[in-house]
């Protein structure tokens, strides 16, 4: 019962003191065992590093995170100084450059960094959602990871150093600059000009979707002139001497998108007039190192991304719904309530599991690949990578779109104030991670490429063993299945769209999602099972 009372003395300190004192990792006894299970030997040295980055994640780089959300704080462009002189400044809040600064000084990406760190800040930091932060470190992987095989000049040498190992404390930050207008992933389609002059490569023409416009350098995908193959290039933002005069590298930034999410991070359109480019590897080999590196590296960040999001999501929804009281009970009292904590939980978990789980093989076949080895060690390299590349590309399907319903019906256990975006992080985390399923390749993109994949490899590579490889360990009658599922799907290649094409492509989405669900859950089932 209750009566009229003017000064009500409800308020929400309880939950908001739990919130403000959480340690991301120290709290998490899950991520924790996650670590300990898939790091190996590695895992104390992972777990001091994780314990350390995480007060930091999880205090203060948190409220700068919060801070810069606001709308009245999001980045605008200076085009002109006051004396007419072209600049193109980006203006962002102090607290984005010093967090940015803060994090990038952690040396992620360092020859020094062993792969587990790197991946156990990267899914720390990541808690705390986009903040003009989660792009630029997964671009500047991919550009770190393109230059170690492929830096063939001083200036890409140097350009390596500098976002790898820092230069006089200073670390450099990546970008990549691939779509155009006619189109992202159709990256053959491009038509920016790379033109030689003088010796120096210069690029003519315009990107269309240009994110973390402020990094120091850009991976930039060019056709040389009269040539229909994409060529992949490194471009600095300034030359030698000149960024502290604002004079940028022969190129204009003409405007900043207006996007759903990640509001905090500046996605522009730009126009290149002459800028001077180096060359990345063959000339002829763009569009494979593209796909083969960069484009790996930045799916398996999103499927890691996702995994921060849904932590942070779970976290917090699960503690309101054992604090918030309605119709004299904590609502997790209430059936469905419980019932809906339950499954954010297990599927926050199981994309945890999972994406620590593909990191493991990823970096197990980075290891051993004898590529072009004879007989069936070569075979069996061959079979590792594949298995791979199609869980990066499935782990990008599930997880994505995963996170969003974890961050939506978390929301929802908040009420009113679950869309509050002054109430808590979640309205910015569901717009964030509904950003997250079209980078680097929508749904319907991926989906296709995987048929394809399939259908291409059927002569060497059975589906049927590819499926019993990524879920070893499953109920045999599962494997067979997802077996059975698989030759119905692949009996229709090459479709026209009629009823028949879209009813097989609608199976190809729903068999894509819980086909990783299961590796997802037979990752979280090792982690569950082991000391």
């Amino acid at each position: 019962m209750s009566f009229p009372d003017r000064n009500y003395p409800y308020n929400f300190d309880e939950f908001l003191q739990w919130r403000e004192s959480v340690d991301y990792y120290a709290d998490d006894p899950f991520i924790q065992k996650v670590i300990r299970h898939f790091a190996g030997e590695d895992w104390q040295s992972v777990d001091r590093e994780a314990r350390a980055v995480s007060r930091k994640a999880s205090f203060r780089w948190r409220k700068m995170a919060d801070s810069i959300a606001c709308p009245e704080k999001r980045p605008y462009m200076v085009h002109y100084d006051g004396h007419k002189h072209r600049i193109d400044r980006i203006v962002r809040p102090a607290e984005t450059e010093i967090m940015e600064k803060e994090i990038f000084s952690e040396a992620i990406f360092s020859s020094s960094t062993s792969p587990w760190v790197k991946l156990v800040k990267m899914y720390i930091i990541y808690q705390n959602g986009e903040a003009c932060i989660a792009c630029p470190i997964t671009c500047t992987e991919g550009m770190v990871e393109i230059l170690k095989k492929n830096a063939g000049t001083e200036e890409t040498r140097q350009i390596l150093r500098h976002c790898r190992e820092g230069i006089d404390g200073d670390f450099a930050i990546g970008a990549q600059y691939l779509s155009e207008i006619q189109g992202g992933s159709d990256v053959p389609a491009n038509v920016l000009e790379a033109v030689q002059e003088g010796g120096q490569w210069r690029l003519y023409g315009n990107k269309f979707f240009c994110s973390a416009t402020h990094a120091d350098y850009a991976i930039v995908t060019a056709k040389p002139v009269g040539s229909e193959k994409v060529a992949l290039f490194v471009v600095p933002s300034w030359l030698p001497g000149n960024k502290e005069k604002e004079i940028r590298n022969g190129y204009t930034i003409d405007r900043i998108k207006w996007k759903m999410g990640t509001s905090e991070l500046t996605t522009a359109e730009i126009t290149f007039n002459g800028a001077l480019a180096y060359p990345v590897g063959p000339l002829d080999r763009g569009v494979a190192n593209v796909v083969g590196i960069v484009l790996t590296y930045s799916r398996l960040t999103v499927g890691l991304s996702a995994a921060g999001f849904m932590t942070r999501a779970a976290r917090e929804a699960k503690q309101y719904a054992e604090f918030r009281e309605a119709f004299d009970r904590k609502i997790g009292q209430f059936p469905l309530v419980a019932g809906q904590v339950q499954k954010i939980d297990r599927l926050t978990k199981q994309t945890v599991a999972g994406a620590f789980k593909v990191y493991q093989q990823f970096l197990q076949m980075e290891s051993e690949q004898p590529r072009g080895l004879p007989g069936g060690d070569g075979q069996e390299s061959k079979k590792k990578q594949f298995d791979i590349r199609e869980l990066i590309m499935l782990q990008k399907i599930a997880a994505s779109w995963d996170s969003t319903d974890v961050i939506r019906l978390s929301m929802s256990l908040f009420g009113g104030h679950g869309v509050m975006e002054d109430f808590s992080a979640l309205p910015r985390l569901y717009r964030d991670s509904a950003v997250n399923e079209l980078w680097e390749g929508p749904r319907n993109v991926l989906i296709m490429q995987i048929s394809r994949d399939l259908q291409r490899a059927a002569g060497w590579y059975p589906a049927s063993d590819f499926i019993a490889s990524i879920l070893k360990g499953s109920d045999p009658a599962v494997i067979q299945k997802y077996q059975q599922e698989i030759s119905q799907l692949l009996a229709y290649p090459d479709l026209e769209v009629n009823e028949q094409s879209i009813k097989v492509y609608h199976h190809w989405d729903s068999f894509c999602h819980d086909l990783f669900h299961e590796y997802q859950l037979n990752a979280l089932n090792e982690v569950e099972h082991s000391l």
